[in-house]
């Protein structure tokens, strides 16, 4: 009887353990570690949560992400120091091409599949960006479904009326033709009068010059002291809205809502 009592309780115990041991599986989908906000943006849409060991720091800092810091912390958080990434032992790390030589070489002595992403500086290049991470994640579906969202975000009906505008980034910049941000004005309806009076990227824009040749929207992504100027009331032609700075940097689905608040301001300049 005792051995068919001790029996049955190693049974039960084997079972237990075997069934504890499933539980912890992890799923055949890779581990990931990203080291950049643009790409915690893409990572959360297209993987599965479990999948996504640590995001980057930025992310939690709302002067920094360019996604919900809510959604953003309930997942890991690293600084980026190989040591960390290390610990976290991922599959693929997602990482800027700007990571830090010293960082990349040391992740790949160790054999981590290191995986680096420039800057996206228009929505073709989003979309091949967005297509390569929903690969590695090991879904490729989800990409479509994102890309599709951000198709329909910019195919959304229009005002045909273009109108001029400024985007006056922090520090009192302007964006170039070149920048994302400026596809999406023009896709939105506006046409930079900036680049059109021969500013470049990144060109710096007194008061004082906006004040002399003032757009038909100007957009304000920054808090310098000509942003904030009381003067910018003396040009009752020209419909000035906010513009939040997180829009400005990242494609993925900040495009979305990118778009979706230029589109909003272009309706408002016409009331």
């Amino acid at each position: 009887m005792w051995q068919l009592v001790s029996s049955a309780l190693a049974c039960a115990l084997l079972s237990a353990c075997g069934a504890a041991e499933n539980s912890k599986r992890p799923t055949d989908a890779p581990t990931i570690v990203s080291l950049n906000p643009c790409i915690d943006a893409i990572l959360v849409e297209v993987a599965q949560p479990e999948q996504i060991l640590a995001l980057s720091h930025y992310s939690r800092d709302p002067k920094a992400a360019s996604m919900d810091v809510s959604r953003a912390r309930e997942f890991g958080v690293t600084g980026g120091t190989a040591e960390e990434i290390i610990a976290l032992e991922p599959d693929i790390v997602l990482a800027s091409s700007f990571i830090a030589p010293a960082t990349r070489h040391a992740l790949e002595r160790l054999e981590l599949n290191v995986a680096a992403f420039g800057i996206a500086s228009d929505t073709d290049a989003s979309t091949v960006q967005i297509r390569e991470i929903a690969r590695l994640a090991g879904n490729p579906a989800g990409g479509e479904a994102l890309i599709d969202r951000i198709n329909a975000a910019l195919a959304r009906p229009k005002n045909d009326v273009s109108r001029s505008a400024v985007l006056w980034q922090p520090g009192q910049i302007v964006p170039g033709r070149s920048a994302l941000i400026s596809e999406l004005m023009a896709v939105s309806g506006f046409s930079n009068h900036a680049a059109s009076n021969g500013m470049g990227q990144a060109d710096y824009l007194s008061l004082e010059a906006l004040l002399a040749d003032p757009p038909e929207v100007l957009l304000i992504a920054g808090d310098a002291g000509g942003q904030r100027h009381k003067a910018l009331g003396q040009l009752p032609a020209t419909h000035i809205a906010s513009f939040d700075p997180s829009l400005l940097y990242c494609a993925g689905p900040t495009i979305i809502r990118a778009a979706e608040r230029l589109g909003d301001i272009h309706k408002e300049a016409a009331i």
